[in-house]
């Protein structure tokens, strides 16, 4: 017997000793009675959050907004790569861009939504002089964020108050705009922040010889941040409700975790699937569908768990100024 045996079996004699103890068995049974607890919580969570998903019907509110979201995606991208073009050039605006989609769906869906953005961009080009065309752009940039406040208003459990009429209606796309402004912004930074990462890999490859796994990881993390904090502002600021910022945390992490989750699970099932065969020249369409329905009942199931986790744990939920509860909602415990 080695003397590394030797001291490994004396340190484990003495902590079977030292749990013998009555004072150990007390922290020992107190953490097993927190972890149970802790579990439980879990538990009544999860089991709340998709009881509140069924009664909403998510599943129709999801594909609602996918629709909305298609027929969006094109005037959305003009005006986001306008912003952030104007800012870090129109090339690397552009490459970021086609990176980022990339990431989620995949080279060939992230082709067709540029593309399809692009000969969006010609045919308003012409007509740019005229106020039609730039009604028309952002009234189908903002149509889906309009969608979206009326989904996210059915899982708060609020509505408008009847007979707002007009200024119901400009306030909401107002906010929607806002919130399209609010993507431009954070694609600025996701340009800086990549741009950062870039150099400072470079300069710890050559200098300090820093794995590669390491710096793969800090780039996940700033994307998963920047991706938190889109579905923050979006569950705090869209619907017609007060909720605090820490509640909307909590919801936006779990969100981004599934969504990052998603993608890569979409993107095993897309490669493994014959979506190309079977669907043909509208395979491409197809993904974007499936990755863009998904994307609606994650982040709406990330929503549903955001109230409950308010309603119960948090600072509660109440309806704005302009908004009531809804009669059929559930938002007293």
């Amino acid at each position: 017997m080695t003397d590394l045996d030797r001291k490994l079996r004396l340190e484990t004699y003495r902590l079977s000793n030292l749990l013998r103890k009555p004072s150990c068995k007390i922290k020992r049974w107190a953490c097993l009675l927190w972890g149970v607890l802790r579990a439980r919580v879990i538990w009544e969570l999860c089991k709340e959050t998709f009881s509140e998903w069924y009664r909403d019907n998510v599943p129709r509110l999801a594909a609602v907004l996918s629709f909305y979201t298609i027929f969006s995606m094109a005037p959305t991208l003009i005006i986001v790569l306008a912003l952030a073009a104007s800012v870090v050039g129109e090339s690397t605006a552009r490459a970021e861009v086609m990176a980022r989609i990339r990431y989620f769906i995949g080279p060939e869906a992230a082709r067709a939504i540029l593309a399809a953005s692009e000969k969006a961009r010609t045919e308003f080009s012409g007509l740019d002089a005229t106020v039609i065309s730039l009604t028309t752009l952002l009234f189908g940039a903002t149509a889906v964020f309009a969608e979206l406040q009326n989904a996210l208003n059915t899982v708060w459990n609020v509505k408008l108050k009847p007979g707002l009429g007009w200024n119901a209606v400009i306030r909401t796309r107002l906010l929607s705009f806002a919130m399209v402004l609010g993507i431009g912004f954070l694609l600025l930074l996701s340009v800086i922040a990549s741009a950062t990462l870039s150099a400072l890999s470079s300069f710890f490859r050559e200098s300090l010889a820093v794995p590669p796994i390491v710096l793969q990881t800090v780039n996940f993390a700033v994307s998963f941040g920047l991706i938190t904090v889109l579905f923050a502002m979006t569950y705090k600021v869209l619907p017609d409700a007060q909720i605090q910022w820490g509640d909307v945390g909590v919801g936006a992490a779990m969100t981004s975790l599934l969504f990052t989750t998603g993608k890569s699970l979409i993107g095993a099932y897309v490669g493994r699937s014959s979506l190309g065969s079977v669907y043909g020249a509208a395979g491409t369409f197809v993904i974007i569908l499936l990755w863009v329905y998904y994307s609606a009942q994650v982040f709406l199931l990330g929503a549903e768990f955001t109230q409950v986790y308010a309603r119960k744990y948090g600072s509660r939920i109440e309806p704005t100024e302009n908004a009531v509860r809804d009669p059929l909602g559930s938002l007293n415990p």
